[in-house]
């Protein structure tokens, strides 16, 4: 199978225009990139021969016309390559394998016994063997970690694993033979949401996560702006109300005291004695129980002030909710949306609020997109 690497700077562009937004015209990606038809025809020349775009037959158009046409939209070539992407929690791996265009065509997920770096390298490695021999043609691997993570290659810090300084893109690679990329696990879910979910073609775009934690990652002109303090601490400081709950976890009605699961989840302890799973607050709560209503609408009203401060200082044109905690929108949304305007002028547009109900299937998507940006089309790598 003929190699795509290298791309030159031209080529990437138009892969990427048409990877991102296509199929495509030539007259329209020419307009798009601002090229003549002469340059993109020596651009796409390369794409082309290595099957890493296709002309495609335009819909409508009679079989007998459609070949050898000028005009035919060029598209990427999806099922030409596969991904592996893995979302590494405290407790499990979630694994997916990718088309090009990031559609997920099998999902594989292992408990994680420990969280020693070899004995987590094995498992990834096991699991990339065991999904390589049902889907051959893997280009390569992204990972995706909650914590601090440098040069796309070393986790310099991850509270949930307990690791510093761990370099599991060197770890996995050499079990696998294939090229491995690991970043903070927002920072992949916002890149994939960028090139193909909520904030595909957007100048300016949020993810907010709630979850574990809480995640936040910016799109300005269409990229993600990094953050050399990427994950290590959002929300911690990021005071809602003075006089809220404290946590074990974030200062004093911060917004990670206010809105993740595990300070929701110790606010009920502390006030019955008894734990109780997050699902279940927020039945609770949607039944009126006392505790459980209390502590949600607070959450509900500190998220609805997250948001609307995020809005008037980013001003995006989209705000995207995930994680595994955005069940607390269909419990208490009525009154997210009563703070959020409550903390807006009243003239300002409405928030552009989406929620994404999702799984660590989506955070394992993320990575595989890292994987394609960064090994097929050598992008994102500001």
């Amino acid at each position: 199978m003929t190699s795509w690497l290298p791309l030159s700077p031209g080529e990437r562009s138009v892969a990427i225009e048409v990877l991102v937004h296509g199929p495509l015209s030539r007259t329209e990606l020419a307009r798009r990139l601002n090229l003549s038809q002469g340059s993109l025809t020596r651009l796409t020349k390369p794409l082309i021969e290595s099957r890493l775009l296709v002309e495609v037959a335009e819909a409508g158009a009679p079989a007998e016309v459609r070949q050898g046409r000028p005009s035919q939209p060029l598209d990427v070539v999806a099922e030409s390559r596969r991904f592996l992407g893995f979302k590494i929690t405290e407790d499990m791996v979630y694994g997916v394998v990718t088309t090009l265009r990031s559609d997920i065509v099998a999902r594989l997920d292992r408990p994680l016994s420990g969280h020693d770096p070899a004995g987590v390298a094995d498992l990834l490695a096991g699991m990339a063997a065991e999904l390589a021999a049902r889907h051959p043609a893997l280009a390569g691997i992204g990972i995706g970690v909650g914590g601090l993570v440098r040069e796309r290659a070393v986790v310099g810090e991850s509270p949930f694993l307990q690791w510093r300084n761990v370099p599991l893109a060197e770890l996995v690679q050499r079990r696998t033979g294939l090229p491995v990329v690991v970043e903070n696990d927002v920072a992949a879910l916002v890149e994939a949401e960028t090139w193909f979910g909520a904030g595909r073609g957007l100048d300016r775009f949020v993810v907010l996560t709630i979850g574990a934690g809480l995640g936040y990652g910016l799109v300005l002109g269409g990229k993600r702006v990094p953050c050399a303090e990427e994950d290590r601490g959002f929300g911690r400081h990021w005071i809602i109300d003075p006089n809220g709950p404290l946590t074990p976890d974030g200062r004093r009605g911060s917004a990670v005291s206010l809105l993740t699961i595990p300070s929701i989840r110790y606010q009920i302890r502390a006030a019955t004695g008894r734990d109780a799973g997050y699902e279940e607050i927020l039945a609770r709560a949607a039944a009126g129980e006392p505790m459980a209503a209390r502590v949600i609408d607070e959450a509900a009203r500190a998220l609805g002030a997250l948001v609307a401060q995020i809005a008037n200082f980013a001003m995006p044109q989209k705000i995207l909710l995930a994680g595994e905690g955005v069940g607390l929108l269909d419990v208490a949304g009525d009154t997210v949306r009563e703070t959020i305007a409550a903390h807006r002028h009243p003239l300002a547009d409405p928030v552009g609020l989406e929620t994404k109900v999702s799984d660590f299937h989506d955070w394992a998507r993320g990575a595989a997109v890292l994987a394609i940006q960064v090994l097929v089309l050598g992008a994102g790598e500001a």
